[in-house]
């Protein structure tokens, strides 16, 4: 196979998973992430033990205009993408008016904005070939209102529901598009956060991350519109849509209370 899957978010936690998922397929893969020693440190271990041609962008997303970046590192490379995978993102934990609002929008910026230009820059690339996939990932913080994660929730709902629309409106076409909603993970992602007050929920709840990406990939190659990790989080996902949203907002608060 000489096909490339593009990564963002690809040096660890869920990205690095779904990296070594898709190269014991035999995808060629572009990883991207900041960290170039970690990029470069996984494009070794990759391309050594799964004999796949691993080549490494380290760039910030967050950063306006680098979904164009990486688009032209594609192009100018000729490498054929058949995959992308829209991982990259981060959330901040606190209330909405006491957080920094720069930091906030820093978050929006990469988790909605650069995921939306790198879907829009890709999608001409992907129609090269006879079949192209988007896996995005999105949480399970995308059913609901959650108090003191406002804008982190809010930007995972878009995920879902852009990603939604886009695959209907590109039903007839190629390219299928996945939505991933994974719930607690052990990715440190919490820690970036700033969300201490969940560690002990975490632990009792957390999933692998490969088994995570296993999952997304299969769901992905498999073209469903959504894959959700997890019977528990299935459960409370779709519990979101029958109980009452008030009801919802009180235990998610309950969960993430600034003590």
């Amino acid at each position: 196979m000489n096909q490339f899957a593009l990564i963002t978010g690809a040096s660890k936690g869920i990205g690095r998973s779904i990296a070594i998922s898709l190269a014991k397929r035999k995808f060629n893969l572009l990883l991207v992430a900041r960290s170039a020693p970690e990029l470069n440190a996984l494009k070794l271990e990759l391309s050594n033990q799964y004999n796949v041609c691993v080549e490494v962008f380290a760039l910030d997303l967050s950063v306006p205009g680098a979904a164009k970046r990486v688009t032209e590192w594609c192009t100018d490379n000729s490498f054929p993408v058949s995959v992308l995978v829209n991982n990259a993102g981060f959330g901040v934990w606190g209330k909405f008016e006491s957080l920094p609002l720069d930091e906030q929008l820093n978050m929006l910026q990469l988790n909605v904005t650069a995921l939306t230009e790198l879907t829009y820059y890709m999608l001409p690339l992907l129609r090269q070939n006879q079949q192209g996939y988007v896996l995005n990932v999105s949480s399970t913080a995308a059913y609901q209102a959650v108090p003191t994660l406002a804008m982190y929730a809010a930007s995972k709902s878009y995920v879902l529901s852009f990603s939604r629309a886009i695959r209907y409106e590109l039903k007839d076409s190629s390219i299928s598009i996945t939505c991933l909603s994974p719930g607690p993970v052990g990715t440190g992602f919490a820690e970036r956060a700033g969300l201490s007050v969940i560690n002990d929920i975490a632990e009792k709840f957390n999933m692998d991350a490969n088994v995570v990406a296993e999952i997304a990939v299969k769901a992905m190659l498999s073209r469903k519109a959504e894959v959700i990790p997890g019977f528990t989080n299935i459960i409370s996902a779709y519990a979101n849509r029958v109980l009452p949203k008030s009801l919802i907002e009180k235990i998610t608060a309950g969960i993430y209370k600034i003590k």
